[in-house]
This record gives C-alpha cells, sequence and structure tokens, in this order.
C-alpha cells in the first residue's frame, strides 16, 4: 500500500511557483530521504501534506484520505517535527507531552501510558519532570520525535531532525529514527547527504520545484561510494 500518493501537486504565489507539478509515492513503511537545495520546494511541500497550506492544483492523499477533501483523517495519520521543535520552555516534558497528547484527542485514560510509550521509545523517560528549557538540544530532539510519534501515527515527516546537533547526538538521533522503519513510515528531509545514505531505502530530489529523481538508494548511487553526492550535485547544477 501506498502511504503518500502525490500527484500534480503545484503551489503558486502570484508569479512565482514553488512547486511545479510534482508526482510520486512513498510505500508503507519504508524511510525516505527528501532533498533539495534551500527553496527547492521541500518546506513548501510538506507543509501541503501536513495541512498547513494549501495546494494551487493537484492531489496528494495520505494512508488513502484525501489531504484536501479529507483533512482531519489525513492529519490523524501524521506526525509532524519541524526544524524547529514547538517546546515551551517552560512546561516539564511531561507537562508538554501530555499537552499534545491531549490535542491529539488521545483518550484521558490512555495519555499517561502513551506519553511513557513515545518517552521510552525516544530515550527520554529520564527527562520527563525536567523542563524543555533545560534540556540540550539533542534532547529537545527527542522530545520533537517523541511528540511526533504521540497517537502512533502512520507517517512520520521530520524537517531537519538533526540541524545543530553534534556528531554524536546526530548519530543517536539517526539510530532513533532508524528504528523506527516497518513501525511508521519516515519522511526525512535534510541537507545532509550522509544521513540519507546511512537510513533511506528510497530517494526523492527536488531542485526549483520539480521532481528530478525519484529511486532506491541504491539505483541512485549505482553501487558508488559518492554515488549520492554525485548525482545530487548533477541534477541540481543548474
Amino acid at each position: 500500500m501506498a502511504m503518500i500518493e502525490v500527484e500534480g501537486l503545484t503551489k503558486r504565489y502570484r508569479d512565482r511557483t514553488a512547486i511545479d507539478g510534482l508526482t510520486f509515492s512513498v510505500r508503507e513503511g519504508a524511510i525516505v530521504g527528501f532533498l533539495g537545495p534551500n527553496g527547492a520546494g521541500k518546506s513548501t511541500t510538506m507543509k501541503i501534506l501536513t495541512g498547513f497550506m494549501p495546494a494551487t492544483q493537484g492531489k496528494a492523499k495520505v494512508a488513502g484520505f484525501d489531504v484536501f477533501e479529507q483533512p482531519l483523517e489525513a492529519k490523524r495519520q501524521i506526525g509532524y517535527l519541524p526544524e524547529t521543535p514547538p517546546l515551551y520552555p517552560e512546561l516539564t516534558v511531561r507537562g508538554f507531552l501530555e499537552f499534545v497528547a491531549e490535542l491529539k484527542a488521545v483518550p484521558r485514560r490512555e495519555v499517561r501510558r502513551e506519553v511513557e510509550r513515545v518517552a521510552a521509545a525516544t530515550g527520554v523517560t529520564s527527562e520527563l519532570d525536567r523542563l524543555n528549557g533545560t534540556l540540550s538540544k539533542g534532547y529537545r530532539q527527542r522530545v520533537g520525535i517523541s511528540q511526533a510519534l504521540l497517537g502512533g501515527p502512520k507517517l512520520l515527516i521530520l524537517d531537519e531532525p538533526t540541524e545543530g546537533l553534534d556528531p554524536r547526538q546526530r548519530n543517536e538521533v539517526l539510530q532513533l529514527v532508524k528504528g523506527l522503519a516497518g513501525k511508521h513510515t519516515v519522511v526525512l528531509s535534510t541537507h545532509i547527504l550522509a544521513e540519507v545514505k546511512a537510513i533511506c531505502e528510497q530517494v526523492l530530489i527536488i531542485h526549483r520545484g520539480t521532481l528530478v529523481a525519484n529511486d532506491t538508494m541504491a539505483a541512485i548511487t549505482g553501487g558508488r561510494e559518492n554515488g549520492l553526492e554525485e548525482k545530487f550535485i548533477q541534477l541540481t547544477a543548474n
């Protein structure tokens, strides 16, 4: 089953076209790298898929639900981590996750158990009673992934989840994301190609609002160590 189905997706702002006729699909359970230079249209695409922004034209489905005609049903299938996790510094990790669980309509009797489940999955159980504002960048990212996991969404969309992390923290977050494969479909938007090579099996490359590559990692790299870098430079040179 396809978790994401996009057909002819286009977004225009007066005289500028942010994305132009994107068509692709992502199979259920895959980890997909979504690549492109700054301003290529990655964020616009993710905002449309998550229901934050309407499209000018085209179709998009998440887990079989039309993003435009069935927005509430589609949103229930998605856990989203923006580039800067929207944490309230004055709340504890537990308080923040309980708040997000309520927003996601997790039944009240299940909130505590659900918070403990995602905290264990992301390694933040020991930090549950700390204030968000006192956490390291690495733990803030983990809490951001935790809130995305609340309610057990089928699709996770992660925007630059390792931004600003040191090499050890980056590796920890990548291994965490890799461990979600199969249980969730993951779209990883990043500009760090090494991360995509480490954990992704499908690669989408967007340039100037147009999809220029959509293939398996093996096909993109051709078995070459620097195959992804070479392909990315070739397809986004102009």
